[in-house]
C-alpha cells in the first residue's frame, strides 16, 4: 500500500532566500528613511526660524527698537518674552539664540539635524 503524501510548503533554502532578499531591501530603505527624516528636521528649523524672524520684525517695527529677545523653552517649544505676542510655541528640542537684531543674524540648531546648527539673517533667510 502506497500512501500519497503531499509535499506542499517551502524548502529551507527558499525561506533563506527571502529572508536576504528582505535583509537586503531593509539595508537599503533604513538609510534612506535616515535622511529623509533629517531633512525633514532640517526643514522644520527653517520655518521655524522664518516664524520667529518675522515675529521679531514685527515687535520691532511695532515697538521701534532694534532687538527682539527670544526666551524658549527646549521642553514644551513654548516662546515667552518679547515675542510671546506674536509667535506662541516653535518645535521641541531646539537650541536657539537669545535676541535678534534688526541687522544681525541668530541661530537655531536641533541635535538631529544636519548641520545641528543654522545660521539666519533676521528676515529668517538662511546663511
Amino acid at each position: 500500500m502506497h500512501k500519497n503524501t503531499s509535499k506542499k510548503g517551502f524548502t529551507l533554502v527558499e525561506i533563506m532566500i527571502v529572508v536576504v532578499i528582505i535583509g537586503l531591501l531593509a539595508a537599503m530603505a533604513i538609510p534612506a528613511f535616515q535622511k529623509v527624516r533629517e531633512s525633514s528636521r532640517a526643514s522644520a528649523m527653517d520655518n521655524d526660524a522664518r516664524q520667529l524672524a518675522s515675529a521679531a520684525q514685527q515687535y520691532m517695527l511695532e515697538n521701534n527698537t532694534t532687538s527682539a529677545g527670544i526666551t524658549y523653552n527646549a521642553t514644551t517649544g513654548a516662546i515667552t518674552g518679547d515675542l510671546l505676542e506674536y509667535v506662541k510655541q516653535i518645535g521641541k528640542g531646539y537650541s536657539v539664540s537669545t535676541a535678534i537684531t534688526a541687522s544681525g543674524t541668530f541661530t537655531v540648531g536641533h541635535p538631529q539635524a544636519n548641520p545641528t546648527t543654522r545660521t539666519y539673517s533676521a528676515e529668517g533667510q538662511k546663511q
